[in-house]
């Protein structure tokens, strides 16, 4: 079976043996997949990953240990945790220690035809999705994380910093809440998917409004992002941390430290936040997508979704 495959920086397409399947998990068959920023950045040599990527998917049941998942169409948490140590017995199965990660640490990810997950890990895709919007489910979970994280009142203003795939799903999802958002970014081609759904937004010039928000959510997928969001928020404001750069960041602790500012680092979500979002239409996912490419022309997508203004790529099988 086809597998595409990252190394060194280089994108290639290799064939691997269909993989076994342990008691417990699913042999899923690739559908559909989303390349993202976390991608790019494993390409770039974040957590040194060399191997199979992809966490954004919608795939058929192959084979299950339950009947009634075989045939469905799925989607599924990303983190493989152990179910049994202290972090795990307290629901946050997403920071077990001994965790893998689907395509970014220590376990195959969904580019390639056929792929493994644990059946808890699986989610059913109601009917009335098509795959286009399904495969979102991934990232607008993340974005939804942050209402789970921290209670952002009906009304309230929010910056949020970035206008790429997640900073635009962030918007969205906090804009659906009743936030008063207002999206700074760099290219009117993407802020207009925001602004035709009520966001307000701005073209970014190199200069933020200093401390005018309580709230910031920092998406810009890269390493000045941070020092714009703290420089944004207010005294005892709030400041949300999106973005997965390779490498370390510098930042000067002193206005957060002065400022009593509150950082909140921002992972996954839940699914059950996210499914009815894409169930229901409220979320234009489908505006987001830039390019659909074959498995075999991942090279090709990879160096799509990087071009400057790419919004998702969606990489499928020959048969689909």
């Amino acid at each position: 079976m086809l597998a595409v495959h990252l190394e060194n920086g280089a994108v290639s397409t290799r064939e691997v043996p269909l993989p076994f399947r342990p008691e417990g998990f699913a042999l899923l068959r690739l559908l559909v997949g989303g390349i993202c920023n976390t991608d790019l950045e494993l390409q770039r040599g974040y957590y040194g990953f060399s191997g199979i990527p992809g966490h954004e998917f919608v795939a058929e049941v192959a084979e299950a240990d339950t009947p009634s998942l075989v045939g469905k169409r799925v989607v599924g948490e990303i983190n493989l945790a152990c179910g049994s140590c202290e972090w795990c017995g307290k629901g946050l199965g997403r920071h077990c220690p001994t965790r893998t990660v689907l395509g970014i640490v220590r376990h195959p990810g969904a580019f390639e035809d056929f792929f493994t997950l644990p059946e808890r890990n699986l989610h059913v895709v109601p009917d009335g999705i098509p795959l286009e919007r399904a495969v979102f489910a991934e990232p607008l979970a993340a974005a939804c994380e942050i209402l789970d994280q921290v209670r952002i009142p009906r009304g309230e203003a929010v910056a949020v910093l970035g206008d790429g795939k997640l900073g635009l799903l962030i918007a969205l999802v906090l804009h659906q809440h009743g936030c008063q958002v207002h999206q700074f970014g760099r290219h009117p081609e993407k802020l207009r998917i925001s602004s035709a759904a009520g966001v307000t937004v701005e073209l970014s010039s190199g200069r933020v409004p200093i401390a005018e928000y309580d709230w910031v959510v920092e998406a810009t997928g890269n390493p000045e992002g941070l020092r714009s969001a703290v420089a944004m928020a207010r005294p005892r404001g709030t400041v949300v941390l999106k973005s997965t750069v390779h490498g370390t960041v510098e930042i000067d602790t002193a206005p957060i430290i002065v400022n009593e500012i509150t950082l909140v680092g921002s992972r996954c979500g839940r699914m059950e936040a996210a499914l009815p979002l894409l169930e229901q239409g409220l979320i234009p996912v489908e505006k987001m997508i830039d390019g659909d490419c074959q498995l075999q022309d991942a090279d090709r997508a990879f160096a799509r979704a990087a071009e400057p203004g790419a919004l998702k790529i969606l990489l499928r099988p020959p048969r689909v």
